[in-house]
C-alpha cells in the first residue's frame, strides 16, 4: 500500500503550480491549518485505506479527502479553487516511489457555507488506486 504521507507529498507536488498558488495567495496547502492560517487555503483530510477485492493482490484503494477553505463574500472563490484542483488531479497518474503508479479519479465534490465557522468550505474526495509494478 502507498502510505498515506507518501501520497500527501505527491498530491501537493502536483498542486504547487503557479495558477494554484496565485488563487491561495502563497502557503495555502497544509497538512492541517491553524488559527493562524491565512485564507484561502487547502488542507489535507481524513485518508482511507481499504481492500478493493479486485482479486489481485498488487492493488490497493484509498479515498483522499482534501479541504478548501474560503473566508470570501460568495463561493466563487471555493469553486475556482476546487476547479483548478480537479483539473490538475482528476484522471492524473503519480509515480510514487518503488510502488507503481496511483491513479487519482474524483469521487466527489461539495461547496457549502458553514455557518459555525463563517467560511466557505469546499470538499473534494479523490479515490487512488495504487497499482504495484504497473
Amino acid at each position: 500500500m502507498t502510505a498515506p504521507g507518501d501520497l500527501m507529498q505527491a498530491l501537493f507536488l502536483r498542486l504547487k503550480t503557479a495558477s494554484l498558488s496565485a488563487l491561495l495567495g502563497g502557503a495555502g496547502l497544509l497538512e492541517r491549518a491553524d488559527a493562524k492560517a491565512a485564507f484561502p487555503h487547502v488542507t489535507y483530510g481524513r485518508t482511507s485505506a481499504f481492500d478493493l477485492d479486485t482479486g489481485a493482490d498488487d492493488n490497493d484503494d484509498q479515498l483522499i479527502t482534501l479541504h478548501i477553505w474560503s473566508k470570501a463574500q460568495g463561493e466563487a472563490e471555493t469553486r475556482l479553487i476546487m476547479d483548478s484542483i480537479k483539473a490538475r488531479l482528476d484522471g492524473a497518474a503519480l509515480s510514487i516511489g518503488p510502488r507503481g503508479q496511483t491513479r487519482l479519479s474524483l469521487e466527489f465534490a461539495e461547496a457549502r457555507y458553514d455557518d459555525d465557522l463563517a467560511v466557505h468550505h469546499g470538499l473534494l474526495r479523490f479515490r487512488a488506486l495504487t497499482q504495484e509494478g504497473a
